[in-house]
């Protein structure tokens, strides 16, 4: 029985953060396990919103494919691929946007939102208010039965599953209907206390060095109420403490919870445990990361031989649609 096929992207950012490694990069890694995966660097979708800033694309697309590999997603198990490299998704793209109601893209949640984010920007072009549309068309191109998102995502997942009934009426049934696959993974916030971003500057690179490390985690904010070592402290409001539950093991982090309320553990002793914890998890991170620097040809190879079968799969797919549309 074949698997059941799972599609996701990144835009290309260049270097990511621990963050990312413990939520998306860390559920791909799994999922490369049981299903037939294609993760994309969908360098399309930056155009949307940096369309006037094209000269870092390329190298940030190589930074955040060596973070990838180094993470642990391995090219013998799923295609890594960068979404130029696959020139069907620009045709799937045209023809679904023939069919797709202008009315389903501006009442995408998501678009309007960013119109009020990005409001100093550029951005109300063609390409931005029908990227859904472009999103679409990278999960539907390899048929794609399950999508990895969040909560926030869902509104996606589901115009993707409207687009798709719609062709399938209109035509032929060819396309599945994808499913969100809500998965459990670690959020971890940024060393002042909100989401982990490089908009806020509060973020720990997957390839920050030990030294790096050390004086992030000396910068993060800890409990607010707590003034001298032997105050009972307040570990759920604890940055550091929220890094404890990913980097520590279970019963150290009950440990130190305890110490912590009953003002047994200080703040730079707790700080200098959960460095000496990150530095020796990154380790084996940096070691590939550092291989793969000093050997580019490797992610060359890594990125053609997935646009290659990407490629094989995404054509199959356009010549069911061409046929069902009664085109050339």
């Amino acid at each position: 029985m074949d698997k059941n096929v799972v599609m996701s992207g990144m835009r290309p950012t260049g270097r990511l953060h621990i963050g990312n490694m413990m939520g998306a990069l860390t559920n791909w890694v799994k999922l490369q396990n049981e299903y037939d995966c294609f993760f994309v660097v969908v360098d399309w979708h930056a155009l949307t919103t940096e369309y006037k800033n094209t000269q870092d694309i390329k190298e940030n697309i190589r930074q955040m494919v060596i973070d990838w590999i180094s993470v642990g997603l391995d090219p013998e198990k799923c295609n890594i691929f960068v979404q130029s490299q696959v020139k069907q998704h620009a045709e799937l793209h045209l023809l679904l946007s023939m069919i797709t109601p202008l009315s389903w893209l501006e009442r995408c949640p998501t678009y309007k939102e960013q119109l009020k984010q990005l409001e100093t920007r550029e951005i109300n072009t063609y390409g931005f208010l029908g990227y859904p549309v472009l999103m679409a068309t990278d999960i539907l191109i390899y048929k794609a039965n399950k999508v990895p998102v969040g909560k926030d995502q869902e509104a996606h997942v589901e115009l993707c599953r409207e687009i798709a009934r719609r062709f399938n009426y209109l035509y032929e049934p060819v396309f599945p209907e994808p499913e969100a696959l809500y998965t459990e993974f670690m959020v971890l916030p940024g060393i002042d206390g909100r989401k982990m971003s490089k908009s806020y500057d509060n973020y720990i690179e997957i390839s920050a060095s030990p030294d790096v490390i050390r004086e992030k985690v000396k910068m993060m904010i800890t409990d607010p109420a707590r003034i001298r070592k032997n105050d009972p402290g307040h570990p759920d409001v604890c940055n550091v403490f929220a890094f404890h539950t990913v980097f520590n093991e279970p019963a150290k982090v009950q440990e130190l919870k305890e110490a912590c309320q009953k003002g047994q553990i200080g703040c730079v002793e707790c700080k200098k445990n959960l460095a000496d914890l990150m530095v020796a998890r990154m380790e084996p991170i940096h070691q590939k990361r550092k291989m793969l620097e000093q050997n580019p040809k490797i992610i060359d190879e890594i990125l053609n031989t997935g646009a290659k079968n990407a490629r094989v799969v995404a054509e199959k797919t356009l010549e069911e649609v061409r046929d069902a549309m009664k085109m050339l």
